[in-house]
């Protein structure tokens, strides 16, 4: 990939104003802010700048206002807990409240950087969409990737190019059709990879296994049985649970085997398995990880999600977490300082290193001064 351009590349940024694209996009409740945590991870690019004597102006969406004011998502409990962190940098109004911006549209391009002197993209978790804000800027203004991005580039890359093996990814969540083409692109660069969550129910159907009334998509029953025989014949492990927890069709808790009764529900990997997924991430030398093991929220059904964290953090492997809901796992059970580097953004991160490219990056490499 040709060369991203860093901080570094903007130059003597001394009273310039500079557009910094951030992910303030934070959890509320009530109009109150739950957890500041993306909102600290722009400040070492912040103070790089404005030490530099760069007077900052911030960019954010929160929420999805649907492209029009929602004072639901107004950005003034971010602004002010902005300003306790660092005061003197401004915050412009939810960039979601313009249509122009999922539109991508030149006329608001054109007013965001009214009177702005250059650029930076610390948004990664935003990175993934062609959005007015992520690939207007770096067109016409000297722009650079700020040390947040930087981070996630180079870890995310480096696992798409040149992993220490074995590198193991490990898949949750709800749908194999959202994490498809990175199942693809993953069993390229893999040596194993372990499907928990309710995505490995379908690979259980097409393994020829009852699964009751999991959530299953039978469209993808097709496409699981050539990732499986195409994993094969290329020596890639592909790990499925051997032992499952959920309700019983009465609607009461059970443990089965990999073969659910008639009204059962598989709503977490049972304990053998867990115990299997766990081998697998200590033996391993990188291990991706995206998407719970079961449905962590209610306690009955954490117990496999808790055990690869607990894994992830245990292990000497190098281990990057890919946000959104694996990041909260983490995060629950107290684990989120002892991965090697949790993502800012869950979709992001599945996009990068699916296609090894994104249109922010792509603007950022296309910028004047790159």
């Amino acid at each position: 990939m040709s060369h991203i351009p860093t901080l570094a590349d903007l130059g003597d940024v001394g009273g310039k104003r500079v557009l910094v694209r951030t992910d303030f996009n934070v959890p509320m409740d009530n109009g109150v802010i739950t957890d500041d945590f993306r909102i600290r991870s722009a400040l070492p690019t912040i103070e790089w700048l404005t030490s530099r004597g760069a007077h900052v102006v911030c960019a954010s969406h929160l929420g999805r206002p649907k492209g029009k004011p929602d004072p639901k998502y107004s950005m003034d409990a971010v602004r002010a807990r902005l300003a306790e962190l660092a005061p003197g940098v401004e915050l412009m109004e939810n960039l979601r409240y313009n249509p122009g911006e999922e539109g991508n549209d030149p006329q608001f391009v054109a007013s965001l950087i009214q009177g702005i002197d250059a650029y930076v993209d610390d948004a990664f978790g935003a990175c993934h969409r062609a959005h007015a804000s992520i690939v207007g800027p770096p067109r016409t203004l000297p722009s650079a990737m700020g040390l947040l991005m930087q981070r996630e580039v180079e870890v995310l890359l480096g696992l798409r190019n040149n992993p220490k093996r074995p590198f193991v990814a490990v898949l949750g969540g709800a749908k194999i059709s959202d994490k498809l083409g990175v199942v693809e692109a993953l069993l390229n660069v893999v040596d194993a990879l372990v499907i928990g969550g309710a995505m490995c129910f379908t690979f259980l159907v097409a393994r020829g296994y009852p699964i009751g009334d999991s959530l299953w998509e039978p469209d993808q029953v097709e496409t699981c049985k050539r990732l499986l025989a195409d994993s094969a014949s290329n020596g890639k492990t592909i790990h499925l649970p051997e032992d499952l927890v959920g309700l019983d069709a009465a609607g009461n808790f059970a443990t089965f085997g990999v073969r659910l009764p008639d009204g059962a529900k598989g709503l977490d990997i049972g304990p053998g398995t867990a115990a299997a997924f766990s081998d697998v991430i200590m033996d391993a030398r990188t291990v991706f990880w995206n998407g719970p093991m079961g449905m962590f929220e209610d306690p009955r059904f954490e117990a496999g999600t808790r055990t690869v964290a607990q894994a992830m953090a245990d292990t000497k492997a190098f281990t990057v977490v890919g946000g959104g809901d694996s990041a909260a796992a983490l995060a629950q059970f107290g684990l989120d300082h002892d991965v090697d580097h949790v993502s800012t953004g869950g979709g992001a991160s599945l996009e990068l290193l699916e296609y090894g490219d994104l249109p922010g990056l792509e603007a950022l490499r296309a910028a004047p001064n790159a």
